[in-house]
């Protein structure tokens, strides 16, 4: 993947971690409210409450939606200088993983009344979706 692609790609990966860097501050009571309030958006302004458990998942989660960005950019970027087949089956397993935390998010999103952020998920996943396509970088030979 090269060129505007790659560059496309980048930048979403880059947004992965920026919703690391907001849900990630909800750890914290003192530097909560944009964590709280992208919640409310999400669970349809249903009021948050932040329990110790929900600050304990948010200081996981976040952090590790950020590492993930990382890995991401990192994959992308090693993948530019694989053959081809193995750039290829590197792809499928990038794919695999952003569609296996879409499916997975979604239901979970939905089954706790937060089916809102089925939005972001499809957005995101389109997103991701457009430079694999375009770029060819899931084709055989």
């Amino acid at each position: 993947m090269n060129g505007v692609w790659r560059v496309w790609m980048i930048l979403w990966c880059i947004s992965v971690g920026v919703f690391g860097l907001i849900i990630t501050p909800g750890a914290i009571e003192a530097t909560s409210p944009p964590t709280i309030l992208l919640l409310e958006i999400l669970g349809g302004g249903v009021e948050v409450e932040m329990t110790p458990h929900l600050r304990f998942a948010l200081a996981v989660m976040g952090p590790v939606t950020l590492g993930w960005a990382l890995t991401l950019i990192g994959a992308t970027e090693a993948a530019r200088y694989l053959p081809a087949p193995i750039a290829r089956r590197t792809w499928l397993w990038i794919t695999a993983g952003v569609l296996a935390w879409m499916v997975i998010d979604s239901i979970l999103s939905v089954t706790t009344g937060f089916a809102l952020n089925l939005i972001p998920n499809t957005l995101y996943v389109i997103a991701f979706l457009i430079p694999v396509i375009r770029s060819e970088v899931l084709k055989t030979g």
